[in-house]
């Protein structure tokens, strides 16, 4: 089977896909809090379900009801069984470290996708705090075996590599018999992200000294229940929204934040420097299409907008660069590869960077098959280019949205899509 996208115009409202990054730190601190915390419009997809079974593997209760997460917990205990992940690189990391605070061996793991995603600098930085962690391949990836407990101390961390290696230790750190430091190396990706967790963090009770590149965290602490409200998710909204500027559309998403700390709010700032005509109101932004011009968008901060920029960026008149991405290929696939590869194969005149990718625009689209890499976001974002492709785009592993997006398809349809799951 295969996802098919034919041309045709976004328009239209809809509501805006729950924050992923938002709903795995609520779940984990509420399970940590013990409860009861209610985790109100949570994302229900792949990633985060695995991030449900994670903490019901280390004794925590979730009951569901109309789209509510309310969590209560026993203290955390090693489970009796390995922690699958799945495909969610934040379960993974996120659970490794709090593994790391128990009296006992943890073994967590994921599909193939994610045993193939770095491990050695958080385990390594673990480790310097007292842990004992180890890659059971000897390759630097899952599945590792993580015990406890963690002392605390001091620590340095790459921030290049993976914010999601900084927030397993911040959430851990708390729970350490001492006071812990944590030191960041520059350069630092996706700092945002930081941002989100110690948000969290406070929201539940954590007190975190944030000196910029350094983070003191004193222990022991414990997290307090509460309850959380989700907000929308901008990187999600990202694609229905470069679909309406590259299409001549018109599309508005309730329920967007623009004041939250969500790194990926900066795609307000990106489609504006691109030329797409961009509203924001209270809880909703409006995107329409206008006279795209290339630019040089810096993507440190915000790689999972890159391959729907990207597709952006080809309907933009003049050259386009995309920097300081280096991480994108550590992620579910080397997605400037991924990006570069589909894009090339639809008649984009693109080349690769180091860092990412030279775009050079407008090219009118043409009909291809793509092999997803079973990566989200490259399907995601190959569904939006086949709105302006001159015939059909058939997109492998047409399902793998549902890891991050669940209701992407849905979406698309609602505000006009001409597309759908084919045989």
């Amino acid at each position: 089977m295969r996802l098919r996208a034919k041309p045709s115009s976004l328009s239209g409202r809809i509501a805006a896909s729950p924050s992923k990054s938002y709903t795995h730190r609520a779940i984990l601190l509420a399970a940590l809090s013990g409860g009861p915390s209610r985790v109100r419009r949570a994302l229900f997809a792949e990633d985060t379900e695995a991030t449900l079974e994670g903490i019901e593997a280390f004794g925590a209760h979730v009951a569901r009801e109309d789209g509510r997460l309310t969590i209560t917990s026993e203290p955390f205990h090693p489970p009796d069984r390995e922690v699958d992940a799945r495909n969610s690189g934040t379960t993974l990391r996120l659970l490794t470290g709090v593994a790391a605070t128990l009296d006992g061996p943890t073994v967590l793991t994921g599909d193939a996708s994610l045993r193939k995603r770095p491990m050695g600098p958080l385990l390594d930085a673990l480790e310097a705090l007292g842990a004992r962690g180890r890659s059971l391949h000897g390759d630097g990836c899952a599945p590792v075996r993580i015990a406890g407990p963690l002392a605390g101390g001091e620590v340095s961390i790459a921030g290049s590599v993976s914010s999601q290696f900084v927030t397993s230790l911040l959430v851990a750190a708390p729970l350490a018999r001492d006071r812990t430091v944590v030191r960041v190396v520059p350069p630092v990706r996706s700092e945002p992200y930081v941002d989100v967790t110690l948000h969290m963090l406070r929201l539940f009770g954590v007190d975190v000294l944030d000196q910029g590149d350094m983070y003191e965290i004193r222990a022991p602490q414990a997290y307090h229940p509460v309850d959380v409200d989700v907000p929308g998710d901008f990187s999600s909204a990202a694609f229905p929204f470069v679909g309406a500027a590259i299409s001549e559309g018109d599309v508005t998403v309730d329920g967007l934040d623009a004041d939250a700390p969500q790194g990926d709010r900066k795609l307000v700032d990106h489609l504006r420097t691109f030329g797409a005509r961009v509203d924001v109101r209270a809880q909703e932004v409006r995107v329409r299409g206008g006279a795209l011009v290339g630019r040089t968008i810096d993507i440190g901060d915000t790689p999972d907008l890159f391959p729907v920029l990207a597709v952006l960026a080809t309907q933009a008149r003049g050259e386009s660069r995309f920097v300081n991405g280096e991480h994108l290929r550590l992620k579910e696939s080397d997605r400037i590869a991924t990006t570069v590869g589909f894009l090339k194969a639809m008649g984009s005149s693109i080349e690769p960077t180091h860092d990412g990718c030279v775009v050079r625009g407008p090219t009118r689209l043409r009909e291809a098959f793509v092999d997803s890499s079973g990566d989200h976001r490259i399907l995601m974002a190959a569904a939006v280019a086949g709105l302006v492709a001159d015939g059909p785009v058939d997109i492998s592993d047409p399902w793998c949205f549902r890891v991050s997006y669940p209701s992407f398809l849905d979406d698309l349809r609602a505000l006009g899509a001409d597309a759908g799951v084919v045989p």
